[in-house]
């Protein structure tokens, strides 16, 4: 089984605690990444900052070979954003747990569906290649997860990604959401389903292998686990388990 490399170092493990990168810092990291064959790279969150902007413009404009990803919430204005920047890939999202839905965004179940849709609907819309993310996937509602993932694949989403953003769940436990997905998801299999996953627990990288077992096509990462709270799945251990243990291969023939 091939799988793809998404790597996150810039927008996610930029969140690490202290860390500020200038935009010549990202543009000479994502060079580095290019080099060592990631398939994606999300150069940041455009909507944040004239100098989150400028550094992705920067990016796009170094002919690197990987694909380079925007983050959006599902709003138009973020996905303008993306946009604005030059970039033809958008990674949107939404939380999904009650929790969050509650005490964060103070939507209901339904207007959170509404919003997902929308929002592929328009990236679509304007040509974009279309990741849709159910933030804090691991705490939310089966039912309603299948629910969302089945109303965005059929907007046309390309990729479906569930993290574990909290960094909340057991590998047993993280593999089988996806299961259950694939097997509950009506065509499914038309999108690529990604994992991401937060090291809270210290299960970042199994979390991830785990995913990989059940199916999974994309893992997300970074360098060096870099990231907020106690960091993301580690690309440098996660790739060697996934060749040494599993027998995976990966998409960019280069890597």
């Amino acid at each position: 089984m091939k799988v793809r490399i998404f790597d996150t170092t810039l927008r996610d493990g930029e969140q690490s605690p202290g860390v500020a990168l200038s935009p010549e810092n990202k543009l000479n990291i994502a060079k580095k990444l290019d080099e060592l064959g990631v398939d994606a790279i999300e150069t940041g969150f455009p909507v944040i900052s004239e100098g989150e902007q400028k550094a992705i413009k920067m990016i796009t404009q170094a002919n690197l070979s990987a694909e380079l990803c925007g983050l959006a919430r599902t709003n138009q204005r973020d996905i303008d954003a993306v946009i604005d920047c030059g970039l033809k890939y958008v990674h949107t999202f939404i939380a999904t747990s009650d929790i969050h839905l509650q005490h964060k965004l103070h939507l209901s179940q339904d207007q959170a569906l509404e919003k997902a849709v929308e929002s592929v609907e328009y990236a679509k819309s304007r040509g974009l290649q279309v990741e849709f993310s159910a933030e804090d996937a691991t705490r939310t509602d089966r039912d309603f997860l299948k629910k969302i993932f089945t109303a965005v694949t059929k907007a046309g989403a390309d990729r479906i990604d569930i993290p574990d953003t909290v960094g909340y769940t057991l590998p047993n436990e993280f593999g089988s959401i996806f299961k259950s997905v694939r097997n509950n998801v009506p065509n499914i299999d038309k999108a690529i389903l990604s994992a991401h996953t937060h090291n809270d627990l210290g299960l970042a990288v199994a979390n991830s292998l785990a995913a990989v077992l059940a199916g999974v096509r994309q893992i997300q990462g970074t360098i060096n686990g870099l990231g907020e709270r106690c960091g993301n799945a580690n690309l440098i251990s996660l790739i060697p388990s996934l060749v040494l243990k599993n027998s995976i291969t990966f998409q960019n023939k280069d890597q």
